[in-house]
């Protein structure tokens, strides 16, 4: 049984529903001291990542260190990793800011408070997915779907933050055309800004390969706050974040009311995809390096905790990424504590150290964005999933195409529907093995791939390597009877079940239409080892009293052994 499979009033009982009290109690001696450094760590990380990221969705800096720090908390009490940090990701940053921009009319405030209730709609959903034990379908966007629309995430942010690089103003709705503006503002460069920005790049380049796991984004972000308060880079168009207000994010309901602001459910709803997605890859990484095991299901409360919790702090939709958790895993992070502490060290920052941040250079937050997105493209993967399979590289190829021609929410919709068709594709259109006889055993495997197989020429064994259902009967229906026609001196077909988890009634009626169509050709059909529950309904559909006995003591040898012992009898009858 899945851990998932708890009771829904269970998921609030005092020891068995908040997951941090079961972690502490299994906690190694010592946890205590290392959850705190890792939580410093992983504060260290999350000043400059969050400013970056509330950048790319739109929205004030402080914004993007209260989804750090109260999305936090949320998952610590409800999520059941031991190192998944919580907090706002580069993709989901990114759709936020790219669909909000319609929506918020140019009104800061209104886009905060659209990108806040966002967030609260996404929490909503995943509650509801919660209750409704949903966690099984949200894996039908494949790891292939991902790869592409990773890449096209990638390329996307990477182009919104170029302008910033180059010192100009950019511009433009989709991929092609801001590539277009972006071409056409080449003169424009401002070499000063470009050049601060190249240095904070190298920077976190060589600190990623020299100090991997330390907030060096960190070191960055104060070494600059230093170099632009002590020089006159502002003279040369180098543009600062500016001041950021001091305090605690005040705790209100978003201020716009859903039915008012059209596209917030669609954009929840990706988040959602995208969120619990990434948040469950990052979490059973983790723990498979750990040795210890994630509640899918249990997950799900965990991101609704955490998102309405930001969404109550004027914030934007949360995720686990990879790149956070990683860091916090590294620090020595040993159960959600550590996020707590990050937390506690994130609301100091926002009590007293806020102006300090003000002579920012913003060009080195689009480094700290530029260095963290380029992650999402992995060549070694897209190399070895074109070496294993040619087509789902070009799935992977539609899938960063359609990011990049239709826009991040687009394109997660169109991944999401990509996936949808791979599954149906499949399920629809079965592999059909034809079966011969392993030499010197009684077993039986697929011909195609062992052509070495004994083979008897009156006898055509096939086998259904999936389940036997109303939309892909057609499909079977068609190979089995290319085959019989094509093996004239046929006389007996044996239908192996073994691989057919499920047969509905469509499936059963197919089989007795089966039997009926070869015996009219005077063939005989026998069913070999269907699964319980399909012999159930097999039996209930009357395909035993016509094509005989198919129970748990039948095999593929032995309904051979019965037809031919009756053929014999049959002959001599005859004479």
């Amino acid at each position: 049984m899945e851990a998932g499979d708890n009771t829904a009033s269970s998921a609030f009982a005092p020891s068995r529903g908040l997951p941090i009290v079961r972690t502490l109690r299994s906690a190694p001696p010592g946890w205590f001291t290392r959850d705190l450094m890792a939580g410093l760590t992983l504060a260290a990380y999350a000043i400059p990542v969050s400013m970056a990221y509330a950048s790319l969705a739109g929205v004030p800096p402080q914004a993007g260190i209260a989804c750090y720090l109260l999305g936090g908390i949320a998952y610590a009490l409800f999520g059941t990793s031991r190192q998944l940090a919580i907090g706002p990701t580069s993709a989901i940053a990114m759709l936020v800011g790219t669909t909000i921009a319609d929506m918020a009319i140019g009104d800061p405030a209104r886009w905060t408070a659209i990108a806040s209730l966002t967030a609260l709609v996404v929490g909503v959903i995943s509650f509801i997915a919660w209750l409704l034990r949903l966690s099984a379908l949200m894996c039908f966007v494949s790891e292939t779907i991902l790869l592409g629309f990773k890449a096209g995430a990638a390329l996307t942010i990477g182009l919104t933050q170029l302008p910033k690089l180059f010192g100009v103003p950019g511009g433009g709705d989709s991929f092609f055309e801001r590539v277009g503006v972006l071409l056409s503002q080449w003169p424009q460069i401002n070499f000063t800004v470009l050049a601060v920005g190249l240095a904070a790049l190298a920077l976190l380049l060589a600190g990623d390969r020299l100090l991997p796991g330390r907030p060096v984004a960190l070191a960055v972000v104060v070494l600059w706050i230093v170099v632009n308060s002590v020089t006159s880079l502002r003279d040369h168009g180098v543009a600062s974040v500016g001041a950021i207000p001091s305090g605690l994010p005040s705790l209100q309901v978003p201020p716009v009311r859903l039915r008012d602001i059209d596209g917030v459910i669609p954009l929840a709803f990706a988040c959602f995809l995208l969120g619990y997605i990434e948040s469950v890859s990052a979490a059973r990484t983790l723990a498979a390096r750990h040795g210890d095991e994630v509640d899918a299901r249990q997950e799900l409360l965990g991101l609704a905790a955490a998102n309405v919790a930001v969404a109550f702090g004027q914030g934007f939709p949360v995720a686990g990424g990879l790149s956070q958790s990683a860091v916090n895993d590294k620090a020595g992070a040993q159960t959600p504590v550590s996020l707590m502490v990050a937390s506690g060290i994130l609301a100091l920052c926002l009590l007293f150290l806020t102006d300090l941040l003000k002579n920012l250079p913003s060009v080195v937050l689009a480094a700290i964005v530029l260095m963290a997105v380029k992650g999402l493209i992995d060549v070694a993967a897209l190399r070895r999933l074109r070496r294993a399979s040619r087509l789902e590289f070009r799935i992977a190829l539609v899938a960063l195409a359609g990011v990049l021609l239709l826009g991040i929410l687009k394109g997660v919709m169109l991944a999401s529907i990509i996936s949808l068709v791979m599954l149906i594709a499949g399920a629809a259109r079965p592999h059909i093995a034809f079966l011969g006889r392993i030499p010197g055993t009684t077993r039986y495997s697929d011909l195609a791939r062992h052509p070495d197989n004994e083979v008897s020429p009156h006898v055509l064994v096939f086998r259904v390597e999936a389940s036997l259902l109303y939309f892909n009967i057609d499909h079977v229906r068609s190979v089995v009877w290319d085959r019989v026609r094509g093996t004239p001196a046929v006389r007996l077909v044996i239908c192996d079940l073994s691989n057919a988890p499920r047969v509905d009634v469509a499936g059963a009626r197919f089989l007795s239409t089966l039997d009926r169509e070869l015996a009219a050709r005077k063939i005989t059909l026998r069913l070999v080892l269907p699964h319980a529950q399909v012999r159930d309904l097999l039996r209930a559909e009357g395909l035993e009293e016509h094509v005989g006995y198919f129970g748990r003591h039948l095999s593929i040898d032995q309904a051979i052994a019965e037809f031919d012992v009756a053929s014999q009898t049959a002959n001599r009858d005859s004479q």
